[in-house]
């Protein structure tokens, strides 16, 4: 049975989670997971993470509706980041954008390559 304490978290208990579309490949976004948001992910089927600022759980679209079905979790090589395949619904950033990573850098410029979602 898989123990989430046997993976490498920080100091602060932390470990980062990626969360990827799981049908389109897509990268939503990244944040932070302890032990215990891993345990609730795994037992519910509904992607937990740790707010720091907040300093509390919060399950991905408990009040936005933009949930994250948890298809498969997966352990990077070194057992210090996790990877959440997921189904989305609707956006998966606070900006209403499918992905966190809607800025990228172009010509030494920061460029938007991502409109919020209608």
């Amino acid at each position: 049975m898989f123990d989430p304490a046997s993976l490498k978290y920080d100091a602060n208990g932390l470990i980062p989670a990626i969360a990827q579309d799981a049908d389109s490949g897509d990268v939503l976004m990244m944040a932070w997971m302890n032990a215990e948001s891993v345990a609730r992910t795994l037992q519910t089927g509904r992607v937990t993470y740790w707010s720091r600022s907040r300093r509390s759980f919060w399950i991905k679209g408990e009040t936005s509706g933009h949930m994250q079905e948890l298809v498969e979790l997966r352990i990077d090589c070194d057992r210090d980041c996790v990877l959440a395949m997921v189904r989305q619904t609707g956006p998966a950033c606070h900006t209403n954008r499918r992905s966190c990573f809607y800025t990228a850098i172009r010509n030494d410029a920061e460029v938007e390559v991502m409109a919020p979602m209608a």
